[in-house]
């Protein structure tokens, strides 16, 4: 079996587990504006925040619902990202996240990073 075509780290999760780790971890950022995890996750979701911005910068009805569908338990981060992220934005078109090595996490070595809103 070959992998070609296929995209995305499977990062030993099923697919609903990683689905949902890639929903909070991205709520996560919204919310604190920096989160330090595994260099693997953060470039994983890095270009999901990165839609989130870019749709709420067009700010009508349709953006707000297709945001609100995204992160339907999370009423207080949509806000933010309408009333506060977005127009922080508005005049750059992408290149909202920045990924800073932060060093090799002490239990098994992995590489952490920080993902922050630039």
């Amino acid at each position: 079996m070959t992998s070609h075509r296929i995209d995305g780290r499977k990062l030993g999760r099923s697919m609903g587990h990683r689905l949902a780790l890639y929903k909070n971890l991205t709520v996560s950022v919204l919310r604190y504006e920096r989160v330090r995890t595994t260099e693997a996750k953060a470039k994983e979701v890095q270009g999901r925040i990165e839609k989130a911005i870019t749709l709420a910068k067009r700010g009508d009805l349709s953006a707000r619902r297709a945001i609100i569908s995204q992160f339907p338990t999370e009423p207080l981060v949509v806000t933010k990202l309408f009333d506060e992220i977005a127009p922080k934005y508005a005049d750059r078109s992408s290149g909202f996240t920045r990924i800073v090595k932060i060093g090799p996490r002490p239990g098994d070595a992995a590489e952490i990073v920080q993902i922050e809103l630039v």
